[in-house]
């Protein structure tokens, strides 16, 4: 596909599908983060009226990391839909918005200081802006194909 059908099939989607998926997808990275953060600490101690501690605290820490990355990306996608459809534009300002929105909102209340509040907002808007300018994507298509296997036949060596 090139990038005039990515922009059509895109189109269609209604702004909330868009805050919906945006959401959707953070939830599921998250929680897949929140498993290999997990996996990085030490399993606690054994408790008389817990069972199972390690299983509670690998499901705590996917539920913190996924309802953490499902609120940055509804959030972001919500605010760049929003600035969006104010504007009547479609560039990179949309995005950095989104990202500073999201990133002051979000991870300044987990942070609970301003100046964390400002810089993780000034970090996701500086990483969207890049992203968008650079082409929203990182990768190129360099239209080669690329297998698993050669394709070239080998000369025989008799």
């Amino acid at each position: 596909m090139d990038h005039e059908e990515l922009r059509k099939m895109e189109d269609e989607e209604t702004p909330l599908m868009k805050t919906i998926k945006g959401a959707t997808t953070g939830l599921a990275a998250g929680t897949i983060w929140g498993t290999i953060v997990a996996t990085w600490h030490d399993v606690p101690r054994v408790e008389r009226r817990v069972a199972l501690p390690g299983l509670v605290r690998t499901l705590k820490m996917m539920g913190n990391y996924g309802a953490t990355f499902a609120a940055i990306g509804g959030v972001y996608i919500g605010v760049e839909q929003l600035v969006q459809n104010y504007r009547m534009k479609r560039d990179f300002v949309n995005g950095a918005v989104g990202g500073f929105v999201a990133g002051a909102s979000i991870l300044g209340y987990k942070g609970r200081s301003i100046p964390t509040a400002l810089s993780a907002g000034a970090a996701l808007a500086f990483t969207s802006a890049v992203i968008d300018i650079g082409g929203q994507t990182t990768r190129v298509d360099t239209g080669k194909e690329y297998y698993p296997y050669t394709t070239k036949k080998r000369p025989n060596v008799n």
